[in-house]
Parts: structure tokens; sequence; C-alpha cells
């Protein structure tokens, strides 16, 4: 993958812009393609001491090397349905991902139907599934920050109120170790979560 600081020639053609077009970098420009680069690039704050910027075209989601790919392998991908957790207590789980966390049981979805005890919990428009399953992961010897194991990620609107509501609860925590708004926690079977700021 590229640096944001030296685009690739992929990313090609690169023009200069001038020191008094509105420099703020924001999710629309990301999303309309455009990403713009200056000297102290900050996300969504303006580049108070940048002497030039350069905007470069993004490719479009899903063009990048595409015709690399056959048209076969477009199987028409359109996001993530769920995570699937272990879990050795269904109970216990429960009350961290619905007590704690908050989440809401998906009753839709069958609970029944499985040769072992489950839940789907709702997380936005995706769920997570919960299934009551020995775990092949040791529990012990993690690391002690989420970021470096597996992990699933949450996007959330306050990170700062999802710290308090796990001050609380007593849970241990790391935060981002790169500086965004973003925390990581794990759940009682040491399953790491992460949850960013959107």
């Amino acid at each position: 993958m590229a640096s944001f600081l030296s685009p690739s020639p992929r990313f090609s053609p690169c023009k200069v812009k001038d020191e008094s077009m509105p420099n703020l970098v924001t999710y629309e420009h990301w999303r309309r393609g455009k990403i713009v680069f200056g000297h102290h690039l900050r996300h969504k704050k303006p580049f108070p001491s940048a002497r030039c910027m350069v905007e470069v075209d993004v490719p479009a989601r899903g063009s990048v090397d595409a015709e690399e790919h056959s048209s076969s392998a477009d199987y028409g991908v359109v996001g993530v349905h769920h995570v699937g957790i272990l879990c050795e207590n269904l109970e216990r789980s429960l009350h961290f991902y619905q007590n704690i966390l908050g989440l809401s049981i998906n009753e839709a979805r069958p609970h029944d139907k499985l040769p072992y005890r489950g839940a789907w919990l709702w997380v936005g428009s995706e769920m997570i599934h919960l299934m009551e399953l020995p775990n092949p992961d040791p529990l012990t010897g993690r690391p002690e920050h989420g970021g470096r194991d597996r992990h699933a990620c949450i996007a959330i609107q306050d990170v700062l109120k999802l710290k308090k509501i796990l001050d609380k609860a007593g849970i241990p925590y790391t935060l981002s170790r790169s500086g965004r708004p973003a925390i990581f926690t794990r759940d009682p079977d040491a399953n790491a979560l992460e949850f960013t700021q959107a």
C-alpha cells in the first residue's frame, strides 16, 4: 500500500493546488475519490503551515487493478453480515454484550436450529454471533493490547463515554497507540474488541 506522503504512480495525475484554496481533509474528499496532502496532515483539520497541497486522484472502490481480475471473480460482495465469537458460557457473555456494551438480541435469528447454544446481537445493521463452543485459542499469553491480536472493530459515536462505562464496570482496556479515538478491550473469553469513533 502506498504512503499518503509518497503516492504511487497508480494515483497520478497529481496537481499542485494554490495555497489559497480551502485546505480541509474530510470524509467527503476521500469518498469522492480525492485526498488532499499537505506538510502537516491532520484528519479533518486545516493545514496551518502547509506551503503547498497536492490533490491526488484515488481510484474508485473496486477499480484498483480491476483489469487483472476476471469477471468471474465478481460475485457481489456487499459487506460484512456478522462476526462469529466463541464463548464458554453464553449467559456470562450475554451479560457483557447486553448489560455492559448495550447490544440487543436479534430475535429473528434462529437460536435453536444449531447443535450448540448461541445468540445473535445487533451491531448497527450487522451482527455478532455468540457461539457457546470450546475455544481452541489459548486464554493466557494474549497480547495486552487487543490491536495486536485478532479482533473485531465496532464503530461508535463516543469513545470517552465507552471508556467511562468500562471504568465503572472495572473492565480493563487500552487506548489506540496511534492516538486516534479508539479503545480496545476483551470480552469474558479474551476475545479482543476494538471500538473506534466514527
